[in-house]
């Protein structure tokens, strides 16, 4: 069962990274800035010809406990549904950065692993590295260090000693981090965070919710994201 397990990853985010894959080849040659455009980036939009099926079964649960900051009674969370090596993600990730600085504890931020395979060569190999990391306690230090130098590595050809540099340089014990990458606890979570953007009709990256509802993508923009999370905590 261990060995299916990347198939089985690739399976679920397959529907939506076929989605995905025109709207990034039409954008990644001029990909938008947060705040410049005004558009995150995001999946394709809903209705268009190249969405997949929606999904009509249950919500599934996800990774179970989840990768998250800030208090479980937050009034405010942000779930993201997130690739690694997506660029529009990279560009999110200041911005995400920005409004836990400003809202603190009113905020919780909740991270959600979807690769977009095929799409993205190493992006199934950053999630496995996030995960191993949060096995150490620390997968927030690899998810900040990973978006931090995605351009330095989105077009490595061996990127295996690029993330066990990172590994290093936040202090995890490496040898069990090469361990962990292919171990059935990290594949399950990438695996079980899948199905559930699934079951939310995730179709690209980044997708983000706000106490469950979805933020339209020129909204991920910090102006923007700042009056929503504003609105929400004044009904609070």
């Amino acid at each position: 069962m261990k060995r299916l397990f990347p198939f089985l990853i690739i399976l679920v985010v397959l529907g939506g990274a076929a989605a995905a894959t025109a709207w990034y080849v039409k954008k990644s040659s001029n990909p938008p800035v947060p705040g410049a455009a005004g558009v995150a980036g995001g999946p394709t939009a809903s209705g268009s010809p190249s969405s997949p099926t929606p999904y009509s079964g249950p919500i599934e649960e996800g990774a179970v406990p989840p990768h998250a900051e800030g208090p479980e009674n937050a009034p405010v969370t942000l779930e993201e549904f997130g690739d690694f090596q997506c660029p529009p993600c990279g560009m999110l990730h200041p911005v995400l950065k920005q409004m836990q600085g400003e809202f603190g504890p009113k905020l919780r931020l909740i991270f959600r692993e979807f690769p977009l395979v095929p799409t993205h060569e190493h992006a199934l190999a950053a999630a496995r590295a996030a995960e191993a990391a949060g096995l150490q306690g620390k997968f927030w230090e690899m998810h900040d260090i990973l978006y931090d130098n995605q351009k330095a590595w989105h077009d490595v050809f061996d990127i295996r000693p690029v993330f066990e540099s990172y590994a290093t340089r936040i202090g995890l014990d490496l040898e069990r981090y090469r361990h962990d990458l292919s171990s059935n606890a990290v594949e399950q979570r990438i695996f079980l965070d899948g199905k559930r953007g699934h079951s939310l009709n995730v179709n690209g990256t980044p997708t983000v919710f706000l106490n469950g509802r979805e933020i339209p993508f020129e909204s991920l923009a910090p102006d923007k994201l700042r009056v929503l999370i504003h609105n929400e905590l004044n009904v609070k």
